[in-house]
């Protein structure tokens, strides 16, 4: 159990990186190291500052190690653009395996106590009937998700190893302010006021706003039950796009502009335009049963999806 300490947290200028550093700031028992690339924005007073450069197979963490108890491991590299699939693989296990390990086996090499992988959801693959669980087969359906599923195999081979405390964490999509990707992209759509033919999805997803993450993983830094164990993330309750698109509307305070078209003529005009990968993010369903994570840790999302949107609008201006 690690009732207080020193953190190193990887990935400290990024999207769940920041905000984990914030909240750790905020919490008197923890002491923060953040590690960057280069040194290009401010930390609060207080954050010792490490800049590693590429997180590779050879990167020194020795001076970011230094006093730490614990690693939260967020740095990761999720896409490769403009390269073949092969390519973006071998790219991808480079950062998010290779360069993981190594992190790993230094941590441990340093004596820290335990080890916290920010991990995917695709682990368990890109969509499902039922909702997935931590006792689900690994099913990485695209290359970033197997990446991470081979890091956390080496990951647990190193727990073997060492002794090292390991905890996994697997978030689907993260939504909050300035959110990158998918969820950042509809923001955008909605706040033009783009008509979106998305009136009549009736998937089922699963989400996690950033606070309800955060403080998720610092549960995971801290709890005893969360060593050695896989844990499932989410905000406990499931939408479907369109809805999802309506609670954006309103947090942003302006209508969601949403056409009611089919979805299976969707899924066959994405087909046409060779963008299957998207419209299974915006059509398919992929639910996670988080029941797990809860009961091990006893933790509840602390935030309602509807707070959680207001903040993140609030924040982002």
């Amino acid at each position: 159990m690690i009732e207080r300490g020193t953190v190193l947290v990887t990935g400290a200028s990024g999207f769940i990186g920041s905000a984990l550093v914030a909240r750790l700031v905020a919490e008197p028992m923890w002491q923060v190291v953040a590690s960057v690339r280069r040194l290009k924005q401010p930390f609060a007073e207080g954050v010792r500052v490490v800049s590693v450069g590429e997180v590779k197979a050879d990167t020194d963490w020795s001076q970011a190690l230094q006093g730490v108890h614990a690693v939260v491991h967020a740095a990761a590299v999720a896409h490769v653009p403009h390269v073949s699939p092969g390519e973006q693989l071998a790219r991808l296990r480079m950062i998010n395996v290779d360069g993981a390990l190594t992190l790993a086996r230094q941590a441990a090499a340093a004596g820290v106590k335990r080890f916290v992988f920010i991990s995917s959801i695709g682990v368990n693959g890109n969509a499902n009937t039922r909702p997935f669980t931590a006792e689900d087969l690994p099913h990485p359906a695209e290359p970033y998700a197997q990446s991470k599923w081979e890091a956390e195999q080496g990951l647990w081979q190193v727990q073997r190893e060492t002794g090292m405390e390991v905890v996994i964490i697997r978030p689907p999509l993260v939504y909050g302010p300035r959110a990158p990707g998918n969820f950042g992209s509809l923001m955008r759509w909605v706040g033009k006021g783009i008509p979106l033919p998305l009136g009549s999805i009736h998937n089922r997803r699963t989400l996690i706003g950033l606070d309800n993450l955060v403080d998720l993983i610092v549960r995971c830094v801290g709890h005893p039950a969360a060593a050695n164990n896989v844990f499932l993330a989410g905000d406990g309750r499931d939408l479907s796009t369109t809805e999802l698109l309506r609670l954006v509307g309103e947090a942003m305070g302006r209508p969601s502009r949403l056409v009611p078209v089919p979805a299976g003529v969707l899924q066959f005009g994405a087909a046409l335009l060779g963008r299957k990968a998207m419209a299974q993010r915006l059509l398919g369903s992929l639910q996670v049963d988080i029941s797990h994570t809860c009961e091990t840790l006893d933790w509840r999302p602390p935030f309602t999806i509807e707070a959680g949107l207001t903040r993140c609008f609030l924040l982002s201006d």
